[in-house]
């Protein structure tokens, strides 16, 4: 849903540069930039989403080494 908004956004503001602009081809240039932009925010999101619960499945196997060596060194 937000990555819609966020795509709907940037067209908004390509369009509106665009009609400011009076260059079509100055116009295809900005709306293929923003759509561009817009699949690039969406990858980063997508990757930093991955990277987090990548991140959390470390921190669980961190604790569990954890635990392991104090119950080996409490012997």
């Amino acid at each position: 849903m937000s990555k819609s908004i966020a795509l709907s956004l940037v067209l908004a503001a390509s369009l509106g540069l665009a009609a400011c602009s009076g260059g079509s081809e100055n116009a295809a240039n900005v709306s293929a930039n923003a759509s561009e932009n817009a699949a690039n925010a969406a990858d980063n999101a997508m990757l930093a989403a991955e990277n987090a619960a990548a991140n959390a499945s470390n921190a669980a196997e961190n604790a569990s080494n954890v635990a392991a060596n104090a119950s080996a060194n409490a012997m």
